[in-house]
């Protein structure tokens, strides 16, 4: 089995200082992770139309590259969009900005990930409308992301960030009341470091639903600069026969070089 490395790179400068490890734009992003022998980038982009396709396509040949996956973030973080919004008018805009993200990607045979867009629930919105929220728009666009025969990546995070779903557990659960199989699960490092009792364990209880990994460490900077046992994890992951990206979103610490350097020797020794 035959794991595959990619990492991540912002376009969109309200984020600057988040978790991606390449802050400078596609070309230097492709120039650095092609030389450093990773497979693939993870867009996080503005919008849609943020990205020159030609200049992207250009890039990816020239470099030998993919693009693993491309993020909605900047719906949220941009236009504040969420898909459990209390207004319905609101949340029709947040599912027609994950539809034009997936059109982006599919281009590139790249799925896109639902993470911060999952939004919370409170205030006039109990949990469990909030989940029918959340259901209604999976079930809406798993089967829109099909057409490019791709999965639509939904992401459980941390208790600080979300109070939806936190546990690979959780998501999975919630996949088998959507209508919809074309919905995957993002399994992020960082956060199940939080909400998870056993990683490994999660991930072989996650088979058949865990459709990409965000490889970083306890402290969410690259692989190997925290406290995180990644063996075990590795192992899960083959017992279960993923054969996905292992992608790092990672803050870029001490730099961008440094954080995709370790990375990839990471990626590596673990992976041989």
């Amino acid at each position: 089995m035959t794991f595959k490395s990619a990492i991540t790179v912002s376009l969109v400068e309200e984020a600057r200082g988040g978790p991606f490890v390449y802050w400078d734009g596609l070309k230097d992003a492709c120039e650095k992770s092609a030389a450093l022998g990773f497979d693939a980038i993870e867009i996080f982009a503005p919008g849609p139309n943020a990205v020159d396709e030609a200049e992207l396509k250009g890039l990816l040949q020239e470099h030998g590259l993919v693009v693993a996956a491309v993020g909605t973030g900047a719906g949220m973080v941009k236009h504040g969009l969420s898909l459990t919004h209390a207004e319905a008018d609101h949340r029709a805009k947040a599912r027609d900005f994950v539809k034009q993200m997936i059109d982006f990607g599919g281009k590139y045979n790249a799925p896109a990930i639902i993470g911060s867009m999952q939004g919370k629930w409170g205030g006039d919105i109990s949990r469990d409308q909030a989940l029918a929220f959340l259901r209604e728009a999976l079930d809406e666009l798993g089967p829109y992301a099909a057409q490019y025969n791709v999965p639509l990546f939904y992401e459980p995070l941390n208790r600080y960030e979300t109070n939806l779903l936190r546990t690979v557990d959780e998501g999975v659960e919630f996949c088998k009341t959507l209508s919809t199989d074309n919905i995957k699960l993002l399994a992020d490092l960082f956060h199940m470091n939080i909400e998870e009792a056993d990683l490994a364990a999660a991930i072989r209880a996650g088979k058949g639903y865990v459709g990409h990994i965000h490889f970083v460490d306890s402290n969410r900077q690259a692989a190997g600069m925290g406290h995180m046992n990644h063996e075990p994890i590795i192992q899960a992951l083959k017992d279960i026969g993923y054969d996905g990206y292992l992608c790092a979103e990672a803050f870029a610490l001490p730099d961008s070089d440094t954080a995709a350097r370790n990375t990839i020797e990471a990626f590596k020794r673990l992976t041989a």
